[in-house]
């Protein structure tokens, strides 16, 4: 991580509710060591979240159970993480840093050992929940950090360290995964990862301490039971509503349903509970205009990110007859260029600011997407992984300037709310992303064949990605905030 580093005279990062002025022009080494730790932590934690996808065959075989069964460890995690990220913003602030660190690396260390040594599917299920309720504090909780710890001037090249997590991690996931399970039996995918876990947690535990100061927050039962139904209602119906070509079936509508309502009276219930300060999820971040631009921009990347994560490993499988391993593989080159490329990217956007950034990656985008809806039978495989290098550099572009201009001009005691909405927003606007595209490709290719349905899908993530042009010429360098409410 290229950080400049500096020794203070007690060696320890400041306190978290400090305006921008205050802020040291340089980080501490012990400040270095603190974002550092938690960025393997969270490299782990999100690897550990897509090296299921290529195992599901064989988890059928070996456990016995039938494809809609075996299908729950992906949407067990994936409903996990969308109730216990709105939750991150009070515990971020009711608990300190390393109650936080010991408190996410111990749930997924402990669903790590569980998941491999699971007799059965019920087992691994709950092990694979445990892991998610870990996984799920981590991203808030890194970028929460950094938000404390970094000047304002070296948060890009920071946050663009994170994206090494958030998009190499995922890519590598079923590339691991492959090549595990070449070798070795599925239990081997939570063995290897376990040593690392483990590893994370004892360097936190030696090494990490508090940043900033705690607050005594009244936690609201209410909103942390609304959270189930109007979150997981929404990721459970939209991941259910694209999964067959008869279409939608009457649970995953009634799913959506509830969830609309229920987030609708979470919504409501947030801004009552503001008056008395203590909302579990702080929706007074929405009155910084770049905040919400900048989460827009998140939600409609991250649907069309699935065009490329959902869609191209069907057409590789289903199309080109490729296995598994060499679709991982295929796919690799794309995601590393997404991770690698971030610190530069960071460094850049601190010297030149967010728009010329985005606006480049979002037509970036579009084209990469449009390209998509010309794939056929014979098109060959180094164009498809050219294109989806294409795709990541412009969704790299994207990325860590919306993260960063969004967070940026955020009072302090917003840091962990904001953190949480947007990693909520990413979580929804996903199972939203693939819900719709993989709906559109089983209703045309039922009807069409492959081949059509899948560029029928690539042209509907072309479509969307277009208001990220317009989102992305919306976007204008932000700056620090002092503690306060206000609109930016």
């Amino acid at each position: 991580m290229s950080i400049e580093v500096s020794s203070n005279a007690s060696g320890r990062p400041g306190p978290v509710a400090a305006p921008k002025s205050s802020v040291p022009e340089k980080m501490s080494r012990e400040s270095v060591t603190i974002i550092a730790t938690l960025l393997v932590a969270t490299f782990v934690v999100i690897l550990n979240e897509t090296i299921m996808n290529v195992a599901l065959q064989r988890l059928m075989v070996d456990l016995g159970v039938d494809a809609p069964t075996v299908q729950w460890l992906s949407t067990g995690f994936m409903l996990t993480m969308a109730v216990v990220i709105p939750t991150t913003g009070f515990i971020l602030q009711s608990l300190s840093t390393r109650a936080v660190f010991m408190l996410a690396m111990g749930l997924f260390a402990g669903g790590t050992a569980l998941a491999a040594v699971a007799p059965g599917f019920e087992i691994l299920l709950l092990a694979r929940i445990v892991q998610a309720g870990g996984t799920a504090i981590m991203l808030p909780l890194l970028m929460t950090t950094i938000l404390t710890l970094v000047p304002l001037a070296k948060r890009g090249a920071v946050m663009g360290n994170v994206s090494i997590a958030i998009s190499v991690a995922p890519a590598m996931g079923p590339t691991v995964s492959g090549l595990i399970l070449e070798h070795f039996t599925w239990r081997f995918m939570f063995v290897f990862v376990l040593p690392v876990a483990l590893a994370a947690l004892a360097i936190g535990a030696k090494y990490l301490t508090n940043v900033g100061e705690t607050e005594k927050t009244k936690l609201d039962f209410l909103s942390v039971l609304l959270t189930v139904p109007a979150f997981g209602g929404l990721v459970y119906g939209l991941s259910q509503i694209g999964g067959g070509q008869s279409g939608p079936s009457a649970v995953a509508i009634a799913a959506l349903v509830i969830g609309v309502a229920s987030l609708t009276v979470f919504v409501l219930r947030q801004l009552r509970l503001q008056k008395a300060e203590a909302p579990l999820l702080d929706l007074r971040a929405f009155n910084f205009r770049m905040f919400t631009v900048s989460v827009l921009l998140m939600v409609v990347a991250m649907m069309a990110l699935f065009g490329g994560v959902i869609l191209l490993p069907l057409y590789l499988q289903e199309i080109r007859g490729l296995g598994s391993l060499e679709t991982g593989l295929a796919l690799l080159p794309g995601g590393l260029a997404m991770g690698l490329l971030g610190p530069f990217i960071g460094r850049l956007f601190d010297k030149v600011g967010p728009l010329p950034l985005t606006v480049t990656g979002s037509i970036l985008m579009v084209l990469a997407l449009w390209q998509f809806t010309t794939l056929d039978a014979g098109t060959p495989v180094w164009w498809i992984v050219t294109l989806h290098v294409g795709l990541s550099f412009g969704l790299a572009l994207l990325f860590t300037p919306a993260f960063t201009t969004g967070l940026n001009p955020l009072p302090p005691h917003l840091y962990s709310h904001g953190s949480a909405i947007m990693s909520t927003a990413q979580q929804v606007a996903g199972a939203a992303g693939t819900a719709l595209l993989v709906s559109i490709f089983a209703v045309v290719s039922a009807a069409s064949g492959l081949v059509a349905g899948m560029s029928a899908a690539f042209l509907t993530a072309t479509v969307i990605a277009l208001a990220a042009v317009v989102l992305s010429a919306m976007m204008r360098k932000t700056e620090g905030a002092a503690p306060g409410h206000g609109v930016h």
